[in-house]
């Protein structure tokens, strides 16, 4: 008898930064069941957002290929009208439909402005409206007042979003867990985005005055592009001292904590029900936040690690590695296309080139090379703008080096050798000329075979390409 295709539980947190889980062991964040999750799947520590704004990302997310290719530059509801995902662009999640799979949506969607999640191969939606309006009928007259600097939510944590959305995804998975086809459950939590709100005994489980100090925190502006020290008056945050931002920091930890405990909730259902087994769960973020590191607030305007490196991981009990750590740069989302459509056992080339590669090889043999995976030896993001401004950002980042362009202001190098905090940008230091010229010449390359409309304009390739020539 043939065993029918693995379940696919897709889970996702938004803006969540890769130090801010426990398994990372950089911040004290307390993540007990991520880090339970990543005990027995293979998580990846190089997973990288390739445009770190909400809407492109999770466009590019089903789609494959990068946002700027159908014209998703950010968010479809923050700026001047811009393109998104339509209903006859290539999605995964409908090629996961076509191949039998029964599937549902839960969460934040920003894939389209007027179609929802059916349109695209799922068959149930549950939006954050329908979140909202209970809320609402249930708390008439909850008020928040603290923006998007967050607060204590007074409600019952039995009611708040993370919890309502894991007792609904439990109710999902139940309904479609029958043992005769195969399914797929998306479930993509708006937390810890901004503003973080925890509730119950997750609202003081951080002590603010014992929150250490990002490691960026320190930031000059000395040398950086003016729109980042511009950010910290377009927020009102430029006098903020870290005794300011520490309460912030403290409440976003403590949504992390609050997060990790529904996903937790439907972990344990999962095995309840008895379909751990063959079910794949993929766990990991649109992008992260800058939360305050830096001096910045939220996530535009700036190709940082903290917005562009997040937790990654795979489960799939007695198929997959189990506790292995992959070192392998990889995308968290351009990949995930290929790799869910590998370990579906859908074989049908798709009509349209993948932007990422299928890392079902490593999760089978292990952090080293093997014959069917070539691992990358650099990562590329790109940034377009929101709603402070059109500003077109494109990064490439190895091991040793970050470089940033930006079209329209001064470029960044950062040595992450010496300095892994971003904090000196050494793109004005002359010893670093070669270095400039061959990293301006290997994103070229990268932007080219991608397509992006960015190296196909006349003025802005001869940019990137004679500015590469006048550092050799």
């Amino acid at each position: 008898m043939v065993q029918r295709p693995p379940n696919i539980l897709l889970i996702t947190a938004d803006q969540l930064r890769y130090d801010c889980v426990g398994y990372s062991c950089v911040y004290p964040v307390q993540t007990p069941n991520l880090d339970r999750l990543a005990a027995q799947s293979t998580a990846f520590h190089h997973a990288y957002s390739h445009i770190p704004v909400c809407c492109p990302a999770r466009q590019s997310m089903l789609h494959g290929r990068r946002a700027e290719t159908i014209g998703a530059l950010w968010n479809y509801n923050a700026f001047l009208p811009v393109g998104s995902l339509q209903p006859e662009h290539y999605t995964w999640s409908a090629a996961l439909a076509q191949n039998g799979y029964r599937s549902a949506f839960l969460g934040k969607w920003g894939v389209n402005p007027s179609e929802e999640p059916t349109s695209f191969g799922y068959d149930s939606y549950v939006s954050e409206t329908e979140y909202r309006e209970f809320r609402k009928n249930r708390y008439p007259e909850l008020a928040y007042t603290n923006g998007y600097f967050g607060e204590t939510n007074p409600i019952p944590l039995e009611d708040s979003e993370t919890h309502w959305f894991a007792e609904r995804a439990i109710e999902a998975i139940d309904q479609l867990n029958t043992g005769e086809e195969p399914w797929h459950v998306a479930v993509h939590f708006a937390e810890p985005h901004l503003p973080c709100r925890p509730a119950g005994r997750f609202a003081d489980m951080y002590d603010p005055e014992e929150i250490p100090e990002w490691h960026g925190f320190r930031e000059t502006f000395e040398g950086k592009p003016y729109i980042q020290q511009q950010q910290l008056v377009s927020w009102g945050v430029e006098n903020y001292t870290w005794a300011d931002w520490a309460p912030v920091v403290a409440r976003y930890y403590g949504i992390i904590s609050q997060l990790d405990e529904a996903i937790g909730r439907i972990l344990d259902a999962l095995e309840q029900n008895g379909a751990a087994e063959n079910t794949v769960v993929i766990f990991t973020a649109d992008h992260g936040d800058m939360c305050g590191s830096h001096r910045m607030m939220d996530k535009h305007y700036v190709l940082y690690d903290d917005v562009v490196r997040v937790p990654l991981m795979i489960s799939w009990p007695g198929r997959l590695q189990s506790g292995a750590a992959i070192e392998d740069f990889v995308y968290n989302l351009l990949d995930l296309g290929p790799t869910v459509l590998e370990l579906a056992g859908i074989g049908d080339e798709p009509p349209v080139k993948f932007h990422g590669q299928s890392i079902v090889p490593p999760l089978l043999n292990g952090s080293g090379p093997t014959q069917d995976f070539i691992g990358r030896d650099e990562i590329v993001a790109s940034y377009n703008g929101q709603q402070f401004g059109l500003y077109t950002q494109r990064m490439i980042r190895t091991r040793t080096w970050k470089y940033i362009w930006n079209l329209t202001d001064t470029d960044e190098l950062y040595d992450l050798q010496s300095d892994p905090a971003e904090l000196a940008n050494v793109i004005g230091e002359a010893a670093n000329g070669e270095v400039v010229a061959e990293l301006r010449q290997r994103l070229y390359d990268r932007l080219a075979a991608d397509e992006d409309p960015v190296v196909t304009n006349e003025w802005t390739r001869r940019q990137l390409l004679n500015g590469a020539k006048l550092h050799k």
